[in-house]
């Protein structure tokens, strides 16, 4: 039986493979970038920053790395964790101090979903700190299962094919996104960070109130992922693996301009004949029908 040391190295080198897979597909990282690490002082955020640094000391570029924690001023938020946190590193921080929480409580009626108009708000502080401070790229710590649950809620309920990007340019064209943890899996984050025991901070903005639709999806995702075990890692593959010429946008692929080039030759006359002679009434198939065939 593997102890907890051997079990955390082979975690450790699957996080890295996997966050090493996804820079490489989406070029995430280039020589000289100036990386943002949003430290939430959750699970993710703090094994993406874990994972980038040991990438960081093998990597056959040079980047910087600076880990920013946006203090919203929630009451009890333990101020002292992160800086604590962060001096036992050897990376440069900063905390971003912006009173959002009053905000969204005097603009948000009580029993209502906050995460909306915090998300709304905590973007626009970033981007604006990574443009003055001139970052490069924006590293958020989405994993795997954030990316399926979210083409879910906006398939159910935005009615959009659409999910969360491994790379993003801004719509203002300022600041990149990146997602180093898109091809981690949650259950690897999570049992990565009990090794790790990081100083873990809830997030007591919003208190017991939960985004109902995302729960009720993540429910849904569970209860395949058990009686179907792999189905979501078949999920997530199919979103890299789109045809467009199979579904029904056509600003994504030229239907109106299809034209059927086929010429029916005269063998395939005959033979279609022949098919009506010599078939009974109840096995025959319209020429039309059999043409179908033929072109498919």
């Amino acid at each position: 039986m593997k102890n907890k040391a051997t079990e955390e190295k082979v975690l450790a080198q699957l996080l890295r493979r996997n966050m090493g897979k996804a820079i490489s597909d989406f070029n995430m990282i280039e020589d000289g970038d100036k990386i943002m690490v949003c430290l939430s002082g959750g699970k993710d955020s703090f094994t993406m920053l874990d994972i980038l640094q040991q990438l960081q000391k093998k990597a056959p570029i040079q980047f910087e790395l600076i880990a920013v924690n946006l203090d919203q001023k929630q009451p009890e938020f333990p101020e002292d964790v992160l800086p604590r946190y962060l001096d036992s590193l050897d990376i440069s921080y900063h905390i971003i101090e912006e009173d959002t929480y009053s905000i969204v409580k005097d603009k948000i009626p009580e029993g209502k979903t906050t995460c909306s108009l915090c998300s709304r708000l905590r973007r626009g502080i970033i981007y604006s700190w990574a443009i003055k401070n001139k970052i490069t790229k924006i590293a958020l710590g989405h994993h795997r299962d954030d990316i399926i649950e979210t083409f879910f809620l906006n398939l159910f309920f935005g009615g959009k094919l659409k999910s969360m990007p491994p790379k993003l340019l801004s719509d203002d064209k300022k600041n990149t996104v990146i997602r180093p943890l898109a091809y981690a899996k949650e259950e690897d984050i999570a049992q990565y960070a009990k090794f790790k025991e990081f100083p873990i901070i809830p997030c007591n903005l919003c208190g017991s109130q939960e985004n109902l639709q995302r729960k009720q999806v993540k429910k849904m995702l569970s209860n395949w992922e058990e009686q179907f075990p792999g189905r979501l890692q078949s999920i997530f593959s199919s979103l890299s693996n789109v045809a467009p010429s199979h579904l029904l946008d056509p600003s994504l692929f030229p239907f109106k301009d299809l034209i059927n080039n086929a010429v029916i030759t005269t063998e395939q006359e005959v033979l279609f004949d022949d098919l009506e002679t010599v078939l009974p009434n109840s096995k025959k198939e319209t020429v039309n029908q059999l043409e179908i065939k033929n072109l498919s």
